[in-house]
Formats: structure tokens, sequence, C-alpha cells
């Protein structure tokens, strides 16, 4: 038995599912006529809009994204072990790279946001453009099935896939080899500053390796800000 994805729709829904510029630019990136089109307005909703938002969708569009990245890199790289295949794979799912190919097709110009975040500039956000990117792999899946979900991804991610194939090594696992190869003490990283609003937090990392030096990063994650910090101290160091 089919399952239907409806849910009861506010005034504010009905005018955009009426605007067939958002039913147009959906079916341009996804490939797939909205069979439901109430779950990609949800899949465009921020909490700040005061209606149900994304936030479920995200949670299923990134274990899809997870899957669909994992399943191509192992028949892509049938030579590759495990390890990696992993750093491939979390680079290629990071929040950073979601918001990138977010912004690339558009998405910002369509997000539901509430005055305050738009003021904050929430549309531009790295992380808020991410995390409508996986809520829309969320709804193309509950729309269309694993298949639909497959092409979708690996349409906007294939360059990617092909572009970590020169330097698949993480920056935190490059910074800690080249660390134990001068026999010098493992990295250290420590956050310093959290600022920003709710919705689009920044965090400034240091990275410090004893008798080296230290490095500065920030970004929208810890994650991300270790990344970058690593990345600036191989680049000023070695």
């Amino acid at each position: 038995m089919d399952v239907v994805y409806r849910c009861a729709l506010g005034p504010h829904w009905r005018r955009i599912l009426n605007r067939p510029d958002f039913l147009e630019w959906i079916a341009e990136i996804t490939a797939e006529q909205p069979v439901t089109p109430e779950l990609y307005i949800r899949a465009a909703t921020h909490g700040s809009h005061g209606e149900e938002d994304y936030q479920r969708l995200e949670f299923l569009g990134d274990r899809v994204l997870g899957l669909v990245i994992a399943d191509h890199l192992y028949h892509q790289f049938p030579q590759e072990p495990e390890g990696q295949l992993s750093q491939r794979l979390n680079g290629l799912v990071s929040g950073p790279v979601c918001g990138d190919v977010a912004k690339h097709i558009g998405v910002g110009n369509h997000i539901l946001l509430g005055k305050q975040a738009r003021d904050d500039g929430a549309r531009h956000s790295v992380k808020v453009l991410g995390d409508v990117m996986e809520s829309l792999i969320g709804a193309v899946y509950l729309d269309h099935g694993m298949e639909a979900a497959r092409n979708f991804i690996l349409r906007h991610w294939e360059s990617r896939v092909s572009a970590t194939v020169a330097d698949i090594r993480h920056p935190k696992s490059a910074l800690q080899e080249w660390a134990a190869a001068n026999n010098r003490k493992v990295p250290a990283y420590e956050l310093i500053e959290k600022s920003g609003p709710h919705h689009d937090l920044k965090f400034t990392v240091r990275v410090s390796v004893s008798n080296i030096g230290e490095v500065e990063a920030t970004a929208s994650a810890i994650q991300a800000a270790e990344t970058e910090a690593a990345k600036k101290f191989l680049e000023k160091f070695t």
C-alpha cells in the first residue's frame, strides 16, 4: 500500500503552491515533477517561519545522502581500502559541501524565513543552505523513491566525487601524520569562541603543535573549523 505524505497547509503554504516558479524550480533541480508539493514546501521552511520546518526531512535526507554516496564510492573506487573511502565520504557529505551544492542550484532564493532570520542573513548561511539541501533530498526520497533520490544526489555531486581523486587526505589526518613524522606531539584543538545568532552560529578553533606554532579558523561547525585550522596550519608551517 502506498503512503501519501500530506499535511495541513497554512495560508502562506497555499500561496506558495500556487507559484509556478517554485514548482518549476523543484522539477528542474530534481528532474521529476512533484507529486506531493507540500513536501518541498516543508523542505524549504526554516524554523523561524513559524510553521512545520525542514528538520525531520533534513534528518532523513542526511541518511539517504550518506548511503547513496557510500554506495557510489564503493563501486567507483573498487581498489581503495575502507580508510580512504571513509575520507572521501566524510568530505562529500560535510555541511560545507551540502551548502555549496545548495548555493549552486539557487536554494537560497526559495527558503522560507522569518523576519529576524532574514535580517540576520540566514538566506546566505552555509549551515542553513546545507540543511535545506539535505531536507530536499529527504523530500525527493519520500515523493519518488530511492532511485530518484540517488539520481538527484549524483546529478549534483558527481563532479565533486571526481574532484576528490587528486587529494583524498583529510587536513586533520594530514596534520597528524606530519606531526608524527617530525617527532612532534599530537596537534591540539581548542574551541576559543562561539558567536552569532542561533541559526547561524560561528565557531573559532585554534590548533597548535608544540614548539611549532598555532593557527585559528572560523566556520559554521566545530568540525569544519578544526578542518580549516588544520589546513591553514599545513599551509603555514609545512
